[in-house]
């Protein structure tokens, strides 16, 4: 019995010292005086940088808005780029606070690997890109073909999957990066490129001759993109999930950067909760009362995001789609703050 109330002490204080360890993110960030953020830095219209080093994108937007949530700024962000292969190992070592790198929310990264998705800020499906010249119109046309794919990527397990059900033969050509990839299809090293529908269109654009390429209509998985943490630390989890989930209210509240100052006037009571002239609901997050106003007015809200960065403000021009708030045919949906 002794033994076993040895053992069980042990693992009690195991437990409480992980936990402490993991705790803190948002002291360490405030302490720092930046957010480190794990980001793609090579997909136009989620995580790029210009020539001057200046990043864009729909989820170094979110990097921003989780910055100006803290420090009612949103510059004060450092963008770590971050290949497949080594972004996990990159969150978990605390290289990075947060990864915002168009990763799929899976149960094996919740479980096996020890993060926590913190929501969807975008809703995909993995689809192909090929030659017009091929003259193809479908996946299923691809028997025998030879697909260029990145290494590290639930990409890979889809793509071998959807040939294995549908009994084709496949050839894989696997690259440590997404520059990699690309340039092996462009260079005619395969028939077909696959990764996220959303890249694909984003990789169309750094063709030598965007046109002379065509995406496939089969959308072959459901790929739930969004920022992961850490297991361990509830606060930072909530930091990150509430500053997705604000934007989305902001949106559907019809709150913007243009009149989100008029709209602390407001006497609607779930305007007046979000902005903070009502409740203390930042406090609790441990943030200021303005955390969400501060976000809206300095990145904007999940629509505008969404529109300057990949819909029709933006040279990839996607559709909203599933990406819609649930109200107008999509399924981007936020509890409500309260």
């Amino acid at each position: 019995m002794r033994r076993l109330a040895q053992g069980w002490l042990a693992a009690t204080a195991a437990l409480l010292i992980t936990g402490a360890a993991g705790a803190g993110t948002l002291d360490t960030v405030k302490q720092r005086g930046s957010l480190n953020c794990g980001a793609n830095g090579q997909l136009p219209g989620f995580g790029l940088p210009d020539a001057q080093g200046n990043w864009t994108g729909l989820d170094v937007d979110l990097c921003r808005a989780i910055a100006a949530a803290i420090f009612n700024d949103g510059n004060k962000v450092k963008f770590v780029p971050l290949t497949a292969q080594v972004r996990f190992t990159a969150l978990q070592t605390g290289d990075v606070d947060v990864l915002v790198r168009n990763t799929t929310w899976t149960l094996s990264r919740d479980t096996q690997q020890g993060f926590n998705a913190t929501g969807i800020n975008y809703f995909d499906g993995q689809g192909f890109m090929i030659r017009k010249s091929l003259k193809l119109n479908s996946a299923l046309e691809l028997n025998d073909a030879a697909i260029c794919v990145q290494q590290g990527t639930t990409t890979e397990l889809n793509l071998a999957d959807f040939f294995r059900a549908n009994r084709m033969r496949l050839k894989t050509v696997t690259f440590a990066t997404l520059d990699e990839s690309v340039k092996a299809y462009e260079t005619n090293r395969c028939d077909a490129f696959t990764t996220d529908a959303s890249g694909l269109y984003g990789v169309r654009l750094k063709l030598a001759k965007p046109d002379d390429h065509v995406v496939l209509p089969e959308i072959i998985s459901k790929e739930p993109l969004g920022p992961f943490v850490r297991h361990g630390d509830d606060q930072w989890f909530d930091i990150v999930k509430w500053v997705h989930f604000a934007m989305l209210n902001a949106e559907e509240l019809n709150v913007n950067r243009t009149n989100v100052d008029e709209q602390m006037k407001s006497d609607n009571p779930e305007i007046k909760r979000l902005l903070g002239s009502e409740n203390n609901f930042g406090e609790q997050l441990g943030l200021t009362k303005d955390w969400a106003y501060r976000i809206v007015k300095l990145v904007g809200n999940y629509g505008e995001v969404f529109e300057r960065n990949v819909g029709q403000g933006s040279p990839l021009k996607i559709a909203r789609g599933l990406n819609a708030l649930w109200n107008k045919g999509g399924v981007q949906y936020a509890p409500p703050i309260r």
